[in-house]
């Protein structure tokens, strides 16, 4: 491989980081390294690739796509593999979540949700109602609007502060005190906030933290109360990650949700914005001023909408839902033995989710190193150790992910 001299990587500073690794292929859930090394992948690349690499079927999807059509504009012309695919996603999530707006990135989908929600209110005739209410702990990208509904004291985001639109970041509700606390917040605030937005029971970037259904279901009722939208970022955990297909469909339905990263099967770039009946109608009008005007040049991609329409069908197919609750509990026994090491804090597990959570690292880059001696691909952040490994993983490469956290924190 020529040198990446001219490659501007992600989250690194560039003069110290270390080298990245020269991946040659992938297979199942395992990295190939151009040097032969072979890492079992417990990240997903960034939690996408949920059938694991190379699967044999959205292979096929996309090959059979690029002979008939890669790419076709969506302004003014359509296709089938866009129609096909937003039919399904309307018929697989609850309630009226049917109107499917496509991007290529889980960014730009917040942000869609973001745009739709302030201006569902412009159309209404109400002015004024512009913030969006987030939580603390939480991540939702890295692109402006993105970031400033991040958490803007944990995140990465600080250093934008004042480039940043102000809204509104609280605590999560998660008991009674805190309940009641988000309700007089709210209440006093009502008319300035266009719509709630929250990573349904898990906050993924932002420390991999759970919280319950009931803390989404005392949401809605605020939001109902007041009269204001509730966004649910499910671009983590959509498609099977915390144990049933949407976070949304154990929980309360939000008006708009986002998919993204698993969306394609972690194949193509695509995401998705989905609003109910109530927002879309919000946009159905005569007046042309009433259009949500948004449209990324490769919205509704047609090769990525193939590969997303394939991984659905290995939903309904391979049962991935039945992988994961045996997952859960494979990842809790695997990952036990850590509440014996010292410096660990907590131990959580929700689905296809694993998570270690330590007093403090030191030595990220050197933490990192030592996963890869030992075989895998973990790469934590902050305090955090975690594996989301594709839900179709082999039980043997599982049980060494786990005992390789195990060994690798064990000799710290």
């Amino acid at each position: 491989m020529t040198s990446i001299a001219h490659v501007w990587l992600p989250y690194a500073q560039m003069k110290t980081a270390p080298a990245p690794l020269a991946v040659a292929r992938t297979f199942g859930s395992r990295i190939v390294l151009s040097d032969g090394r072979e890492l079992i992948d417990g990240i997903a690349s960034w939690w996408s690739a949920c059938h694991g690499y190379n699967h044999p079927h959205i292979r096929a999807a996309v090959n059979q796509q690029l002979e008939r059509m890669p790419h076709v504009m969506l302004g003014g012309l359509v296709h089938e593999p866009v129609v096909t695919l937003c039919s399904r996603l309307a018929a697989l999530l609850p309630g009226d979540l049917d109107h499917v707006f496509l991007s290529d990135s889980g960014s730009v989908a917040v942000e869609v949700a973001m745009k739709m929600a302030i201006q569902y209110w412009l159309n209404r005739g109400v002015r004024g109602r512009n913030k969006i209410l987030a939580f603390k702990g939480g991540y939702h990208g890295d692109t402006f609007a993105a970031m400033s509904v991040c958490d803007p004291e944990e995140g990465m985001h600080a250093l934008f502060s004042g480039a940043l639109l102000p809204h509104l970041v609280v605590d999560l509700p998660r008991d009674a005190p805190g309940a009641a606390q988000f309700e007089a917040f709210v209440a006093q605030r009502a008319g300035d906030i266009a719509a709630i937005l929250v990573e349904p029971l898990v906050q993924g970037a932002g420390g991999m933290l759970f919280h319950e259904a009931e803390v989404l279901r005392r949401l809605r009722r605020a939001a109902d109360r007041h009269g204001i939208l509730l966004i649910y970022d499910e671009i983590f955990t959509g498609f099977g990650r915390t144990g049933s297909l949407f976070a949304c469909s154990s929980t309360a339905v939000p008006d708009i949700i986002t998919l993204g990263k698993a969306l394609s099967g972690g194949t193509l770039p695509l995401a998705a914005t989905i609003a109910n009946k109530r927002v879309f109608d919000a946009f159905w009008s005569d007046d042309p001023l009433h259009a949500l005007m948004h449209g990324p040049t490769f919205m509704g991609n047609a090769l990525a909408c193939a590969a997303a329409n394939a991984s659905l069908d290995l939903f309904e197919r391979e049962d991935r839902l039945a992988q994961v609750a045996g997952m859960e509990g494979r990842l809790s026994a695997g990952l036990a033995e850590c509440r014996g090491i010292a410096g660990v804090k907590d131990v959580r597990v929700r689905g296809a989710i694993g998570v270690v959570e330590l007093a403090q690292i030191g030595d990220l880059n050197d933490l990192k190193r030592r996963f890869v001696e030992a075989g895998v691909w973990v790469r934590p952040f902050r305090n955090i150790v975690y594996v989301v490994p594709a839900l179709n993983i082999d039980h043997e490469d599982l049980e060494r992910l786990t005992a390789s956290i195990v060994a690798v924190l064990k000799a710290r």
